[in-house]
């Protein structure tokens, strides 16, 4: 279960970074706290699917991308 958390964190880091995104424009765009999107990209929260679809939509990703393959 925790492999999950971190594959997810991992693209949502990773897709944010290519975006030219910081932590914290993320979480403004989405409404969240930085910290919050911190614990998420690091595995340290269990993100509800709601929190999840909001940071896809801010990502410009659709929602599956993020469990592609899992």
């Amino acid at each position: 279960m925790d492999r999950l958390y971190e594959t997810i964190g991992q693209r949502i880091t990773q897709k944010r970074q290519e975006l030219h995104l910081t932590q914290e424009r993320l979480a403004a765009i989405v409404g969240l706290n930085r910290n919050y999107i911190g614990f998420v990209e690091r595995a340290e929260k269990r993100v509800t699917l709601s929190t999840l679809d909001k940071i896809a939509k801010a990502l410009n990703m659709p929602l599956e991308t993020l469990f592609k393959g899992l």
